[in-house]
């Protein structure tokens, strides 16, 4: 019998008319309007890369029920869908309330939430995109922190909505939930003490919802050493002591770009890959790291003319060859849950995608049911 991987791929969830979403894309489509201008910024420019299944409402169950039918087919078993809360109220939810919870083949599949937690200013926005990438207009528009009244609302949500449905992903009989900025999150709160506090509750309302517990997960950056808190008087602040003070279960990453130069060759970036997963392995023996691979990063799509980093030569066998290093990590270690995180399904304007494209066609999915759908 061939072994079972859990191949997740984080989901933006962007692409469905949202009321609230007018103010960064005004035509009501979500950020395929930022798609649809995509242009090449320089010669040699690998864009514009465009959406075999065109330009599709995410929110509509017929398309994610094709959709989930594609990525089961190839290999990506399971969703991380990128989930907001702003000024009291959520945020692009659509796409999993509307879209894939509404699917007849949903149970195809599991799902879990990442709570993208973070700041948004004017870089979604490509009216204003180049001016927030250059540091000249970062103007806030929604704050990602929150205050403990605000988190137990929302992790009641979670508990009440998604928790217990039978599609959800599970960890040892335990709800994955990840977070995506801890010092957000801490910062929100009021320190490391406040947020060791407000998870304890969490894990208590989780338990009493009928759960084992829950696997909190976190999404890494580069250790830097310094601290991450942010909040006057915290004594506890590198990521490694605010993940065992505040006790994740496990750790992965959202993007290459988060712990390494992107702007050169992806098989270069691959070796210092490699080398942080099992680095994070060893310096976190006691908390399961969960190998993370990114098909790619260009965000050029939402600027004008700002040119960022640039991950070269991301090929479709370039990206197999990942995962089969990532597989090759989950096999040897064979205790903890076969999960494997990819960046992303859909991230066109990161340029960062599974879904079929103009370029590569389905190159990349095959890519995934080359590795890890048996023949």
């Amino acid at each position: 019998m061939s072994k079972h991987y859990d191949i997740a791929a984080f989901v933006w969830p962007s692409y469905h008319p949202d009321p609230r979403a007018k103010i960064f894309w005004p035509l009501g489509i979500g950020e395929w309007e930022t798609v649809m201008k995509n242009a090449p910024k320089f010669e040699g420019h690998e864009q514009p890369r465009f959406p075999l299944w065109g330009y599709v409402n995410e929110a509509d169950p017929y398309v994610m029920e094709m959709q989930i039918e594609a990525a089961v087919d190839h290999g990506v078993n399971t969703f991380i869908y990128d989930w907001y809360w702003y000024d009291g109220m959520p945020f692009l939810e659509g796409c999993l309330n509307d879209g894939f919870l509404k699917a007849k083949n949903s149970n195809k599949m599991k799902f879990y939430l990442m709570w993208a937690n973070h700041d948004v200013n004017l870089a979604w926005d490509k009216r204003n995109a180049d001016d927030a990438f250059t540091h000249k207009n970062t103007s806030l528009i929604w704050k990602g922190s929150l205050d403990r009244q605000e988190f137990e609302i929302i992790a009641d949500r979670w508990i009440k909505n998604y928790f217990s449905h039978p599609s959800y992903y599970q960890i040892n009989g335990k709800p994955v939930l990840m977070i995506y900025d801890l010092n957000s999150f801490i910062r929100g709160l009021g320190g490391v003490d406040q947020a060791k506090s407000a998870l304890e509750w969490f894990r208590e309302r989780t338990i009493k919802a009928g759960f084992k517990g829950i696997e909190l997960q976190l999404s890494m950056r580069r250790d830097s050493g310094k601290s991450l808190s942010g909040v006057p008087g915290d004594n506890v602040g590198t990521q490694k002591d605010v993940v065992e003070k505040l006790k994740f279960d496990s750790l992965t990453h959202y993007q290459f770009c988060h712990f390494t130069n992107v702007d050169r060759d992806y098989n270069e970036i691959m070796l210092d890959v490699e080398k942080d997963w099992n680095t994070i392995a060893s310096l976190y023996a006691a908390i399961a790291y969960y190998p993370h691979v990114s098909v790619g990063w260009d965000s050029s799509p939402r600027t004008f003319g700002v040119k960022g980093s640039i991950v070269k030569n991301n090929t479709p066998a370039n990206f197999e060859s990942a995962l089969r290093r990532a597989k090759a990590f989950v096999d040897a270690h064979p205790e903890q849950a076969p999960l494997i995180t990819v960046n992303s399904w859909n991230e066109w304007t990161e340029t960062s995608y599974l879904e079929p494209c103009t370029k590569y066609g389905y190159g990349y999915l095959d890519a995934v049911k080359n590795v890890f759908v048996p023949r």
